[in-house]
């Protein structure tokens, strides 16, 4: 097995719950904007967000619960980019206030990869201002510079769980998909990682449940604190209490 050489990291419920807490709440308030009554539950935006992207998304809402509506509005492309465009406008506000806060014990392991010979990229279906948004308005300063690639949106055709996005990172970083290991939360994370050819971690998010997570060789359902441990679901964190470098390291050259 090689050295782990880079981490690459989802986002959206990986370092943050983003989901519940910042881009539904940008979404609801971008219906109110334009205009409509659609709103999306907490329930049902869990189902939705099988579908990845914002825009897949709405295509994939509209088609299934407002089926009608296509056929009243010859311009539902346009209307979709006026939606997206201002719920990334309502997400990138609240997240730059420190409304959305990173999960325990991220920025700890963020800091201690950063200090190490490890590398560090981003690969998420998010868009790269809502990446920047995110990790700014939470851990301040440099903290874009400490990862290689930030490989976000539509940088790539395909979205999870097509490999692209991995794909498009593991050639900026001119890495072998087995120097690396993935953190990912969800099933169509674990899909992307896989299909590129990289192991992945998953921890588990609030909107995991449900999900097909076993590809992954640990599976757990928190990154850990000293005050409140991680609890291993799947695989083993040979004793580990809490998500670490030395952890990522066993993880990755584990068969």
């Amino acid at each position: 097995m090689s050295e782990l050489k880079a981490v690459l990291f989802d986002v959206d419920g990986t370092l943050s719950e983003t989901e519940r807490y910042g881009h539904l709440v940008a979404m609801n308030e971008a219906f109110r904007t334009v205009g409509l009554d659609w709103h999306w539950s907490a329930e049902l935006y869990g189902e939705l967000l099988m579908v990845t992207g914002s825009t897949e998304r709405l295509g994939h809402y509209v088609q299934k619960y407002q089926p009608e509506y296509r056929h009243i509005n010859s311009n539902l492309d346009e209307l979709i980019a006026e939606i997206v465009k201002h719920k990334n406008a309502n997400y990138k506000r609240i997240a730059e206030a420190g409304e959305i806060p990173l999960r325990p014990g991220v920025e700890r392991v963020l800091r201690e990869i950063h200090d190490s010979d490890v590398r560090m990229g981003i690969a998420t279906t998010t868009t790269p201002q809502n990446v920047d948004a995110l990790l700014i308005g939470n851990i301040g300063g440099d903290v874009l510079d400490w990862f290689e690639v930030i490989a976000a949106g539509n940088i790539v055709p395909d979205k999870k769980p097509a490999p692209d996005i991995y794909t498009y990172a593991l050639e900026k970083m001119d890495l072998q998909p087995e120097e690396c290991l993935a953190i990912e939360d969800s099933e169509n994370g674990v899909l992307s990682a896989l299909a590129a050819g990289i192991p992945v971690l998953v921890i588990k998010s609030e909107y995991s449940d449900g999900h097909d997570l076993s590809g992954a060789r640990l599976l757990v359902d928190e990154w850990g604190t000293p005050d409140s441990p991680m609890n291993v679901l799947s695989g083993d964190a040979d004793g580990h209490a809490m998500i670490t470098l030395d952890l990522m390291k066993k993880v990755h050259s584990a068969s």
